[in-house]
């Protein structure tokens, strides 16, 4: 088993907060990882899998199964199919508020469901589990290709030939157009929907343009951001913001649109190897959003994440904010030997970043000059990330 690096936080969360919410997409691991915090608790817990009939009947009389199981923790699985339970859980928690009561696992984010979970604020904490990071498969298998080909979901990741990964991908999406986004509110053809997801996959990693993408789908550009904002809830798509600091230039002002997943994206554009990713088109692009998806599934604790362009050719990949101000700049290159190029350079110095890297797949780790450093993914990862991550 990979032991996964929310493990600690989420047993210090249950320490104290009567609910914890654990979010992220399906098959990324929640339940199996929930199931194994019952270790640390020091009273029996309760599964409940809200997506199964007999589960769901001992839920008839919600409010005499909690207070019956007052004394235990009670895990709900798949909890955005019963929304209603949250003024409940509010209810019992008032009643009786002890840390660990609750955990309830949800496949959308706390947005997709501000309105049912709002009256738990106070009392819930909400940690989102992403598939695999690199951090946590490297000491098991140090080669970072097989991570960014295949993704991080579990079964993916683990899956024992290039076959078999290509039919659980084939599964899950086909899952999430035909039940599990439609199952959140998303009222789409499914035909349309995997149409929609595909030219997302085709767009990975360029400033997002509505208007090009509902004409292809014959839908106005509201329709289409309405679409996005489900993707983006159910963890599947990232939508970076452009970062735009008080400064007299002209600005790319539209966010920049990956895939979260490598492994979703090399299904989607048809990549079923390594070998035909090297060759692809969409290399460049694949190993940008798969760096920028690996560091912020690090440090959504502390820092924010955007890009940065000008419409005059500065541009930098990834900006990492604490407190709206540009801490970290980011370059992403797939190359041994990268150059900085002038766009580069003069991003940094509107940043204003004293600390800046330029990160690559595999090249030594040293200084072009002292604020600039190259180095690779695993290096800056490992040696560089926790240090700023800890400045808080």
């Amino acid at each position: 088993m990979i032991d996964r690096l929310e493990t600690e936080n989420l047993k210090s969360l249950l320490g104290y907060f009567p609910v914890l919410g654990i979010v992220g997409p399906r098959q990324v691991g929640k339940t199996t990882l929930s199931k194994s915090l019952a270790s640390v608790l020091q009273k029996e817990v309760i599964y409940i899998d809200l997506e199964n009939p007999a589960d769901l009947s001992k839920l008839s009389d919600p409010v005499l199964f909690y207070e019956s199981n007052k004394e235990k923790c009670l895990l709900l699985d798949e909890v955005q199919r019963a929304p209603e339970q949250f003024p409940i859980l509010r209810s019992m928690v008032d009643q009786n508020r002890v840390p660990a009561r609750f955990i309830v696992l949800g496949s959308a984010s706390p947005e997709l469901l501000r309105n049912s979970s709002e009256s738990l604020a106070g009392r819930i904490a909400y940690v989102e589990l992403t598939p695999f990071n690199l951090l946590e498969i490297v000491s098991v298998n140090p080669d970072y290709k097989i991570h960014w080909f295949r993704g991080g979901f579990p079964d993916a990741y683990l899956s024992p030939n290039d076959n078999i990964l290509n039919s659980w991908h084939s599964n899950f999406v086909k899952t999430y157009i035909e039940r599990d986004l439609p199952q959140l509110g998303l009222n789409i053809n499914s035909v349309l929907l995997r149409k929609l997801w595909t030219m997302v996959a085709y767009t990975h990693g360029n400033v997002l343009n509505l208007s090009t993408l509902g004409r292809s789908l014959d839908l106005t550009s509201n329709t289409v951001k309405r679409y996005l904002s489900f993707l983006e809830s159910a963890f599947l798509i990232r939508l970076l913001q452009p970062f735009a600091p008080n400064l007299k230039k002209r600005l790319v002002k539209s966010p920049k649109i990956y895939i979260r997943d490598s492994g979703i994206l090399h299904y989607l554009l048809s990549i079923h190897s390594f070998s035909t990713l090297e060759s692809n088109p969409a290399l460049g692009n694949s190993w940008e959003g798969y760096v920028i998806e690996q560091i912020l599934q690090r440090t959504t604790q502390s820092l924010e994440g955007y890009y940065y362009r000008t419409q005059q050719g500065a541009e930098c990949d990834l900006v990492l904010t604490r407190s709206g101000k540009p801490v970290i700049g980011i370059e992403i290159k797939y190359s041994s030997a990268p150059k900085p190029t002038k766009g580069v350079f003069q991003a940094f110095e509107d940043l204003g970043t004293k600390e800046n890297y330029i990160i690559t797949p595999n090249t030594d780790d040293y200084l072009v000059r002292s604020d600039i450093r190259v180095c690779s993914l695993i290096t800056f990862m490992q040696v560089y990330l926790p240090g700023i991550v800890g400045r808080g």
